[in-house]
C-alpha cells in the first residue's frame, strides 16, 4: 500500500471513529497533495507524499513559534498536534549521533575540508538523508563538523 492509500485509509478511519482533529490534519494533508498532483499533472510517488509531508511539518512547526511568540497557546496547540500526526507518516528520524555519523561519511566521500564545500556537503547529504533528517539539522550539523 501506497503512503497515499495509507493517509486516505487513515481519513476514512478517523471519520468512523469520530477523530476530528486527526480527520481533519489528514484532510488538509489530502489538499496538499491534490493540490500538487493538479499544478503538476503528475502521480505522486512515495518519495514525493513524503517531501511534501515535510513540508507541512514545517510550515506548522514555523506556525508554531509565531504563535508561542504571540502568547496564542490554543493556536500553538492545534499547530503542534497537527505536526505530530504529519510525522507518524514519515520514516524515522536519525539521531543527532546517526546524522552526526552518516554526514561524517558523506564529507569523506565529498572530500569536502572547509565550510567552503558545504554546497557539495548539503547536496549530497539531501539525497542520502532528506526523508530521515531535516535539511536545517543536516546543516546545522555540517557546519559543526567542517567548522
Amino acid at each position: 500500500m501506497s503512503l497515499r492509500e495509507q493517509i486516505n485509509n487513515d481519513i476514512k478511519t478517523a471519520m468512523k471513529e469520530k477523530e476530528i482533529a486527526k480527520r481533519d490534519a489528514l484532510r488538509l494533508l489530502s489538499s496538499a497533495m491534490k493540490q500538487i498532483e493538479v499544478d503538476e499533472r503528475k502521480e505522486l510517488t512515495d518519495e514525493d507524499v513524503i517531501k511534501i509531508i515535510q513540508k507541512q511539518v514545517k510550515q506548522r512547526n514555523d506556525a508554531m513559534a509565531q504563535y508561542r511568540d504571540a502568547g496564542r497557546e490554543d493556536l500553538y496547540e492545534k499547530e503542534a498536534s497537527e505536526a505530530a500526526i504529519f510525522e507518524e507518516y514519515l520514516p524515522k528520524q536519525l539521531t543527532d549521533a546517526e546524522l552526526e555519523n552518516a554526514l561524517r561519511t558523506i564529507i569523506a566521500e565529498v572530500g569536502a575540508e572547509s565550510m567552503k564545500d558545504i554546497g557539495r556537503v548539503m547536496g549530497a547529504a539531501s539525497k542520502a538523508l532528506g526523508a530521515q533528517a531535516d535539511g536545517k539539522r543536516i546543516n546545522e550539523c555540517a557546519k559543526k563538523i567542517l567548522g
